[in-house]
């Protein structure tokens, strides 16, 4: 069982990970202010970065240069619109080097991005656990 300490902390290492605004623009899209629809969203973000980054993983394995380039184009704009703008930036910096045909440097972005990717995984996670417990 998770302590409340522990689950603070966890919202924490949220607010680090995913920028305020971003999620507050989120919630102000929820008309009936009751988290519904913030609650949608983050868990569809959720279940396409994860299905995302089986794709990348997979992509990278075979050297399907293509597939990452679709994988990071599509985790820039939503991660950006879930407030994980680090991951959003770094998604768009292996994007551009991709459409340039440049393979210099992209195994250590990719390995950035899979390690950006873990936090910002905790971190929606993370808001999704606290709201569960509110709703309870």
């Amino acid at each position: 069982m998770q302590t409340s300490f522990q689950g603070v902390a966890r919202l924490e290492v949220a607010a680090t990970v995913l920028d305020a605004a971003a999620l507050q623009r989120l919630r102000e899209l929820d008309p009936a202010g009751n988290g519904v629809i913030f609650t949608r969203v983050m868990q569809a973000y959720l279940a396409s970065l994860q299905r995302l980054l089986e794709q990348l993983a997979q992509a990278r394995e075979h050297g399907d240069i293509a597939v990452v380039r679709h994988v990071v184009h599509t985790l820039k704009s939503s991660s950006a619109s879930v407030g994980a703008l680090a991951f959003s930036a770094l998604c768009g910096e292996i994007e551009g080097l991709v459409r340039e045909q440049r393979s210099d440097g992209l195994a250590p972005l990719l390995d950035a991005l899979l390690a950006e990717a873990a936090g910002v995984n905790l971190a929606v996670k993370a808001i999704l656990a606290a709201l569960a417990a509110l709703a309870a």
